[in-house]
């Protein structure tokens, strides 16, 4: 789990290298990504991780930290 959580600050790194991903739990909340954000990173997340995200996992809980996000490709992987 370490290892997907440290891959998607890698890529929310890319998006916004000002931003403490280690320890941000506003990502959409707080308004730090925005739509174009969130469509660049379900397409990385998507080739990274060889997953699928369905809309009904485009949800703000599973994007507003990065362990949220690791979570959600956890289950995805699983599926």
């Amino acid at each position: 789990m370490n290892e997907i959580r440290e891959t998607i600050i890698g890529i929310l790194q890319d998006l916004h290298e000002d931003v403490d991903f280690e320890n941000e739990t506003r990502l959409i909340d707080g308004k730090i990504l925005d739509s174009f954000d969130i469509v660049t990173l379900i397409s990385e997340l998507s080739n990274e991780f060889d997953v699928t995200i369905r809309a009904d996992k485009i949800v703000p809980e599973n994007f507003n930290s990065a362990d949220a996000l690791a979570n959600m490709i956890a289950e995805l992987e699983d599926e």
